[in-house]
């Protein structure tokens, strides 16, 4: 029998081998290229990708991405809960109950203050464990303040919140404990293909718990800082002070009483000998006795003036405004005398404005006038001089405002330049 015409002999025919036309139209087997030098249908491509499977050597599928080292710290994470959160609540509801019940006697505020600072310590555990196994880190919060006396100390763990979101934490924390530790366990046992799911649902609730719970307070944490650096600011002012007296009396007063010394000393051996020149060596010495008195009587208003301390506020500012170089009206409006400290510090702070009105300000006029607003006592100091003042790092306004930050005051500057200038310092009102 001979072949038809225009074709070869008729192999066996099947789909994917080597050498034989596909139909028109018809695809070839996935992975199989076709004949060569025989086209293939329009837009059919000549060799289709074999679709891939994630197999092992012995030919079995792997697990998917989720079941990784991850997943498994996320699932010993929590499986810890229910033990952790077990101590916690035992320990919040022990010290707490306790503390409180004997707060009617000298016990119970430090078996409290104790309790507190228990739950604090477990915090801190809880967020040391999210960080290493979640990945989740949580800033520490700052420390109660240890200085001092251990009354001062309980009494800062009493009022420290961070603590008391730990008990809170502690105590919310056991019902959740034994949901995931139930959960991720029916997951280990009955439902493994589920457990990555279950996984990312417990780390979610459990993070954002922990989160709202054991992380700082941003607010107090800030106030925390600001006090830091007020009591450094508090400090530096004190050693700065304190230098400037003892420069004054060593330069001062000092140097004139050894010079009054050794001028009485010679008028005690030239007296014998000639009393005129005695008596005028006697003289001097007098005259400068009175210097002494009015450079210590100079040093002493500058550490507390005494007409601040006899007369208030209003009248110290009258002499001090009469003393600088540019008329200053004064305006007082306060409903009585606030406390000593504040007293100072608004008196001094005035001095130091009209100082730089007399040095710096090219004023022809200036006024003071100190309020009381609310609870904030303000000093006003205005003047139509050159303007141009600020209260740049390093002068002498910044200096100002630094010591004002540390009694909670502040310190407002509106100076353009040509003028006029007003600055404004609040501090707050204690009568």
């Amino acid at each position: 029998m001979t072949a038809t015409a225009g074709t070869g002999a008729s192999p066996p025919r099947g789909p994917g081998r080597a050498g034989v036309p596909t139909a028109p139209g018809v695809p070839t087997a996935p992975g199989v290229p076709t004949a060569p030098g025989v086209p293939t249908a329009p837009g059919v491509p000549t060799t289709l990708p074999a679709p891939t499977t994630a197999s092992g050597p012995d030919g079995r599928r792997l697990p998917p991405p989720a079941f990784g080292g991850r997943m498994w710290k996320q699932v010993t994470h929590l499986l810890l809960d229910l033990p952790l959160a077990i101590l916690g609540f035992v320990c919040a509801i022990t010290m707490i109950t306790l503390g409180a019940g004997l707060a009617v006697t000298l016990l119970g505020l430090p078996v409290l203050a104790g309790g507190l600072a228990l739950c604090r310590l477990l915090g801190r555990l809880d967020r040391a464990r999210a960080r290493s196994l979640l990945g989740v880190d949580i800033a520490e919060p700052s420390s109660p303040r240890r200085r001092g006396r251990s009354l001062i100390w309980m009494w800062s763990v009493l009022g420290d919140p961070v603590a008391w979101r730990s008990v809170l934490y502690a105590v919310i924390r056991l019902p959740w404990g034994i949901l995931a530790f139930v959960v991720i366990l029916v997951g280990l046992v009955v439902a493994f293909p589920l457990l990555p799911f279950l996984v990312r649902a417990g780390v979610a609730v459990d993070a954002a718990m922990t989160r709202a719970l054991l992380s700082p307070s941003p607010v107090t944490e800030r106030r925390i800082v600001e006090l830091e650096a007020d009591r450094g600011a508090v400090v530096d002012s004190a050693a700065a002070e304190a230098r400037r007296i003892e420069r004054d009396l060593h330069d001062g007063a000092q140097a004139r009483l050894v010079n009054l010394a050794m001028g009485l000393g010679l008028a005690k051996e030239v007296l014998a000998a000639d009393p005129d020149a005695g008596a005028r060596m006697v003289d001097e010495a007098h005259s400068e006795a009175k210097l002494v008195i009015r450079e210590l009587r100079d040093l002493a208003r500058g550490i507390q003036p005494a007409i601040l301390t006899d007369r208030g506020l209003g009248a110290a500012l009258d002499s001090l405004a009469s003393s600088c170089l540019v008329p200053v009206a004064v305006v007082v409006e306060l409903p009585g005398r606030p406390v000593p400290a504040l007293e100072r510090i608004a008196y001094f702070t005035a001095a130091e404005l009209m100082t730089n009105i007399s040095k710096h300000s090219g004023a022809r006029s200036a006024r003071l006038a100190v309020r009381r607003v609310g609870g904030t006592l303000e000093i006003e100091v205005t003047d139509d001089g050159r303007g141009g003042a600020s209260a740049t790092p390093g002068g002498g306004l910044a200096g100002l405002g630094e010591r004002l930050s540390s009694v909670d005051g502040e310190l407002e500057v509106d100076s353009p330049p040509g003028g006029p200038t007003a600055i404004r310092a609040r501090l707050p009102w204690r009568a």
